[in-house]
């Protein structure tokens, strides 16, 4: 019996989509990312979705450095190119240096507390899908539960997104690979989330 084979689906252009994105287009000044794109295939959830994603890409009750660290290293558990890529950018855009966004391809990073902190808890999220207590002992001595909550939850909303990334294998947008193309490129960056997922998981 011969197999079918899966249907191609392409991110929407914005010439596509309905009105009720516009919102959406006019955040992006018009110019929404292929992720956004290819969520457009179900208008009613990219426009739910909206607020909760500009909540958590902002850092929610965290700070935007803070977030970019979670998101990142979710990126490197998943090996999710496109979401580790579009958030070096963004990292970059808001200040943390080159170093930094490195240490998220460490099994152990060589930051303090808070920021080792929070790498921990995002692998336990990944590895276990909980912060274990004593990592959340050590957490509430610099964050308040407010923001624990907003750790689990921008965790989890880029999960979601490499999920979307990995099931169309998203094309990266030019303008970000440009703007990245002298500090990471794909190959290096499989290699070295494939290298940290062996090391994590004892392999």
């Amino acid at each position: 019996m011969t197999k079918t084979p899966p249907r191609h689906v392409a991110p929407l252009d914005v010439a596509e989509w309905p009105s009720s994105l516009h919102g959406v287009s006019a955040d992006m000044q018009g110019d929404p990312l292929n992720v956004h794109k290819i969520m457009a295939h179900s208008p009613n959830l990219l426009r739910a979705w909206w607020d909760f994603r500009n909540y958590s890409v902002n850092g929610g009750s965290l700070s935007p450095r803070l977030a970019e660290l979670v998101i990142l290293r979710v990126g490197v558990h998943l090996g999710a190119w496109y979401e580790w890529a579009s958030h070096v950018d963004r990292a970059q855009r808001i200040g943390l240096s080159t170093d930094v966004i490195f240490q998220t391809l460490s099994p152990d990073p060589e930051l303090a507390a808070p920021e080792a902190l929070i790498l921990e808890a995002v692998d336990a999220l990944m590895l276990r899908h909980r912060i274990d207590p004593e990592i959340r002992a050590a957490l509430e001595q610099h964050f308040s539960t407010e923001q624990l909550i907003d750790l689990v939850a921008i965790q989890g909303m880029y999960v979601i997104l490499g999920a979307l990334i990995h099931t169309w294998d998203l094309p990266l947008d030019a303008a970000v690979a440009a703007r990245i193309a002298s500090v990471t490129n794909r190959d290096d960056f499989e290699q070295a989330a494939a290298q940290f997922q062996r090391a994590l998981r004892g392999v």
